[in-house]
């Protein structure tokens, strides 16, 4: 008996590396995305909401997506990272089709939340960038917990240097109190952050052969996205620069979903740092002791940490599935 696909609900801000991710999870088989619910980050809202519409109809998907948080729950929004993604989050594309497609009028958190009553125990929640949507969706829903399968965040960082601080990953940080409702919820969590996706660089050259062999206009524009941020990751990073290429950040929350023996766990309490200098740390009980602290009590969760990855094996997954014959004619308004 074949097991069915695992229905996955993505909440993205795309941005280049949810563009990897969004299509690795439809090229895959055993993924069944059924919803994408967007948010602020890489882009604002809207320009995220635009870009998986756009995605989705290049690549011939009609997907449910929905328009999410425009900002975070407590602090000031920070504005989204241009010189990494471009003004357009997919690398300042030249033009784009006119392609057809429709926003599901419901908030990206009463989405979550319908679906996971409508499918009690089946949706994964796949979330790779600030948390707004799940925390709201927590808000609505307290039971939300019990009605979900599990949840997958690209976020944080425990051993690896952050991303915008010293200690902080920029999802995490762009909305720590929204990150620290999730990680204290009690859902089943895996946190897949810096600690795995720093060792895992993706050369653009790859890219450019999942376009050569698709020859379609959805690989073609992920190429081109590509292209851009390689440029500023090669630039400012060492280790990229030595082979032209970017992290995988985004495209690993699917892959330990996927192919779970590639990563190395660990579990324990996650709390985040909501506010000073350590704002948006994420900070880990790694030892079984109890801590006169506040905050580190038995009836926190424990979340499954990524902190080991064979990244070589990673890579050769991500190409195999992009390589795959899974496109369909782009949805095209004529």
């Amino acid at each position: 008996m074949s097991i069915p696909p695992k229905k996955v609900i993505f909440d993205t801000d795309p941005g280049v590396d949810d563009a990897m991710a969004l299509y690795y999870a439809l090229a895959h088989p055993g993924i069944e995305v059924v919803g994408i619910t967007t948010t602020f980050g890489n882009v604002d809202v809207a320009q995220a909401a635009t870009n998986a519409l756009y995605l989705c109809a290049l690549a011939g998907r009609q997907i449910p997506v929905t328009v999410g948080v425009s900002q975070p729950l407590v602090k000031r929004a920070e504005p989204p990272p241009d010189f990494i993604h471009g003004a357009d989050g997919l690398g300042n594309l030249p033009h784009r089709l006119a392609t057809a497609g429709t926003l599901d009028p419901r908030s990206s958190a009463q989405f979550i939340v319908d679906m996971a009553r409508q499918f009690p125990g089946d949706i994964t929640l796949v979330a790779v960038g600030p948390l707004g949507n799940l925390a709201t969706a927590l808000q609505l829903a307290p039971d939300l917990p019990t009605l979900v399968r599990e949840v997958v965040l690209m976020g944080g960082t425990v051993l690896e240097s952050g991303n915008v601080s010293p200690v902080a990953e920029a999802n995490i940080w762009n909305d720590p109190h929204a990150a620290d409702a999730v990680f204290t919820a009690g859902w089943p969590l895996t946190m897949v952050g810096l600690d795995v996706t720093h060792q895992v660089i993706l050369p653009l050259s790859l890219f450019r052969q999942i376009a050569q062999h698709q020859q379609h206009i959805a690989t073609d524009t992920l190429r081109h996205a590509v292209a851009f941020y390689s440029g500023f990751y090669s630039a400012h990073d060492p280790a990229v620069g030595q082979i032209t290429g970017c992290y995988g950040h985004d495209v690993l929350a699917f892959v330990v979903l996927t192919d779970p023996a590639l990563f190395t766990l660990q579990s324990g309490r996650v709390r985040v740092a909501v506010d000073g200098l350590a704002q948006g740390q994420t900070m880990m009980q790694r030892k079984a002791v109890s801590y006169p602290q506040h905050g580190w009590h038995d009836d926190i969760p424990h979340t499954q940490v990524c902190l080991r990855v064979q990244a070589q094996a990673c890579q050769a997954v991500i190409e195999a599935v992009l390589m795959q014959d899974w496109l369909q004619n782009p949805l095209l308004n004529c």
